[in-house]
Formats: structure tokens, C-alpha cells, sequence
């Protein structure tokens, strides 16, 4: 049995609209003369690149950007990109702007700014980042990873056909910066996918095995639930199942904008100490084989993991199915439970994202191969509350195919 826990957190987190001008109070807090943007196409073509570059060039900072970053960034896109910085100025500071396959990009360039190297030298363990990585500070234009908060950044190892993720408290920026107004113009499928990737996050940081019974030994970056994450996973839950379908209609409505990113900020900050689970664990594999985004195959695979989980985890489903506005009127303990994976399943359906798996490309003879896959991936599977074997892994997917 772990007897204690340990939360950390990004050094410093400003939120709230037109909050992008304090960038300069924060450069020059950081020292920074030379500063390096990392974003993709999409932020640029939206307009969102140039406000930056505006406050950048307004305040006498030397700027140079590279908008090629891709979802989930393949190996060779992420050495390109540190090439290409190592190229150019000397860099004081890292900008990542963007989605979290940006913000993930720039984590790695900064640790490989900082150690060199190539970025397999980090996959496979946690805990392998020697020190704290090259200023950072992250400016999500969505609402779903919660990568400018978190320790992890995904990228995608083509040679095993698998997304990866490097994890380690070290990669966590020095600066998240959150401007609602900048998700504004995001499309309404954008839009779904990352909230409900950032509800994955939260229910499963929430859901987590206690850390008291986590099985792992010595320092470890997943814990498992902790009373600050359950606190901080239960109000994101609440304010993503109250405000996503909103934002996906409702594009405009900046209300229902800021709460989704307080949501995925507040889920971040769960995860990232707390860890995800079984959903997590499936949707790596499974990336390799969809071209699905990273959150539409959490969220596809939410529901059917938490009705999995249900049976040790009534509790924590019934205060899920609560925060959904379920209330528990004549149902038994165990119903009112069921009701937290119905409402997500609907939830789903309401943003128009898949809730199967065949929808999406994958095979069914590649059931089996997805969860040999998904059981080794220990920081994961560990955390989830119910333990699973590669027959229930099977049947899970089964029921989600």
C-alpha cells in the first residue's frame, strides 16, 4: 500500500479573455529577447498566429515560426521541427501555440533543445527527462488535452504503427496562458473531438484506483486518484457535460468557449497527477490503425470503458451521472451507476461523433492484436479500477465494435 501522494502543477496559469496581452508581462518575465513559435497551418490560416506574432513584433521580440506541426506528430515531423530550431536564432523562449499535437510538439523540441538527442531516447518509461526543459509557454487554441498543464505529449511512432507518449513532471510548460477567445473560431468537429477528449480525461483521472493500491514501486507520474484530483476531475466533468454540446452548436457563444477550456484545464490538471486509464490504454493501438483524432477514440471508447468499470467503481459513477443532471428518483445504487456511461453515450451521439468502432476503420480481426497492445502499457492499465485481462479487453471492444 503507497502511503503518500505528491500534486504538481505548471508554475504559472493565466486565464480569461483577451488574457493573450499579457504575453509581453510574461516574456519579460522569462528574460526573453528570441522567441520560437510552434504552431500548424490551421492557427495560422485562422487569423490566431498573427495576433501573437503582432504582440511579438509590437513589443521588439525577435520571432521566428514554424507551422507545420501535425495531429499526433510523427517522429520525423518532431526532428524536423528541432532541426529546423536549431537552425535558426538562438532561442530564449519556446512558444506552443495551438492544439495539443502543437503544444506536444513544442514540449519535445524544448526538451531536445535542452538535451539533445532524439526523441526515442525518452519513449518506453517514466522519469527520463534529466531536468527541466527549455522555456515554454503554451497557448491552447482548443479545448480538450489539456497539454499546457500536463506532463505528457503524444506522438506517433510509425515504425510500431502506435502513438507514444513521453511522460515526465519535467515536460510540464512554465507558462499556460488561456485566452477563450482564441477557440472562438474553432470548427464544430474540432470542437467535439478535443472536449470530448477532455471529458475522457477527467472521468478517467477521477475513476482512477485509489493511489493507495496502485501496484507500482518507488516515484511514479500517474498516482492514481488523489483527494486535489478528484476535486479538480469532478468540476471539470460538470462543466463539459453542461457546456460541450453548447459550444459544438453554438460556436460563438463565449460563455459556453471559456468553460469548455476551464474544463480541459481543470481535467489537465487531474490527469496529469491522477493518470488515465483503460481508454487510454485501447486508443494507442487503435491509433496506429484509425486516422481517427486522439480525442474521437478516447470518447468513442469512454462509455464502454466506464460500463466496464461500473461494477468497482459505483460511487464515483453515480456522482458522474450527477453531474450530468441524472438524478436518482427510484433507481437501485447500481442503475443510478449505469446512468454515468448512458449519459456519455448520448452525450456522443448530441456532437455527432462515432460510438463504434467499425465506424471508424477498425477491423475486427484486429481486436485481439488492440488488446495484447493496450496490456503492456503499465501506467495505464494499472490505474484503472477494475483489472483487466485481454478476454475482458476483448469483449470490451467486441461491444464497442
Amino acid at each position: 500500500m503507497r502511503n503518500s501522494w505528491e500534486y504538481f502543477s505548471t508554475e504559472n496559469i493565466i486565464f480569461g479573455n483577451g488574457s493573450i496581452d499579457r504575453l509581453d508581462k510574461v516574456l519579460k518575465r522569462l528574460k526573453a529577447k528570441n522567441v520560437f513559435v510552434i504552431t500548424d497551418r490551421g492557427v495560422a490560416q485562422a487569423g490566431i498566429l498573427a495576433k501573437i506574432t503582432e504582440q511579438l513584433d509590437r513589443h521588439g521580440y525577435q520571432s521566428i515560426v514554424y507551422d507545420k506541426a501535425v495531429p499526433e506528430p510523427p517522429i520525423d515531423s518532431v526532428v524536423e521541427a528541432y532541426e529546423f530550431a536549431k537552425s535558426q536564432m538562438k532561442t530564449d523562449v519556446i512558444i506552443g501555440l495551438g492544439g495539443g499535437s502543437s503544444i506536444d510538439l513544442a514540449k519535445v523540441v524544448a526538451l531536445l533543445m535542452e538535451y539533445s538527442g532524439h526523441p526515442r531516447d525518452y519513449f518506453g518509461g517514466e522519469n527520463l527527462v534529466p531536468g527541466p526543459i527549455a522555456p515554454l509557454i503554451a497557448i491552447p487554441t482548443t479545448a480538450g488535452t489539456g497539454s499546457e498543464v500536463t506532463s505528457v505529449a503524444v506522438v506517433t511512432d510509425t515504425e510500431n504503427d502506435m502513438k507514444v507518449g513521453i511522460s515526465d513532471n519535467f515536460l510540464r510548460p512554465a507558462v499556460a496562458l488561456l485566452d477563450p477567445e482564441l477557440t472562438v473560431g474553432l470548427p464544430a468537429y474540432v470542437t467535439a473531438c478535443s472536449g470530448i477528449d477532455a471529458l475522457s480525461h477527467a472521468v478517467e483521472a477521477y475513476t482512477a484506483k485509489d493511489f493507495r493500491y496502485i501496484q507500482a514501486e518507488g516515484n511514479i507520474l500517474f498516482q492514481g486518484a488523489l483527494p486535489i484530483t478528484d476535486a479538480l476531475a469532478i468540476q471539470a466533468i460538470e462543466l463539459i457535460a453542461n457546456n460541450l454540446a453548447i459550444a459544438v452548436q453554438q460556436g460563438s457563444n463565449i460563455e459556453a468557449r471559456s468553460n469548455m477550456l476551464l474544463g480541459s484545464l481543470l481535467a489537465g490538471m487531474a490527469f496529469s497527477n491522477a493518470g488515465t486509464a483503460l481508454a487510454h490504454a485501447l486508443a494507442y493501438p487503435i491509433g496506429g490503425k484509425a486516422k481517427s483524432p486522439h480525442g474521437e477514440l478516447t470518447g468513442l471508447l469512454l462509455p464502454y470503458v466506464m460500463e466496464f468499470n461500473t461494477a468497482t467503481e459505483k460511487e464515483k459513477m453515480i456522482k458522474i451521472a450527477e453531474a450530468f443532471g441524472i438524478e436518482k428518483g427510484d433507481k437501485s445504487k447500481t442503475e443510478h451507476a449505469k446512468e454515468a456511461s448512458k449519459a456519455v453515450f448520448e452525450l456522443l451521439k448530441d456532437i455527432g461523433l462515432p460510438t463504434k468502432l467499425s465506424a471508424i476503420g477498425v477491423k475486427e480481426e484486429d481486436l485481439e492484436e488492440i488488446a495484447e497492445k493496450a496490456l503492456p502499457i503499465e501506467r495505464l492499465i494499472r490505474n484503472n479500477p477494475r483489472v483487466p485481462t485481454k478476454d475482458s479487453l476483448v469483449e470490451l471492444l467486441k461491444k464497442a465494435y
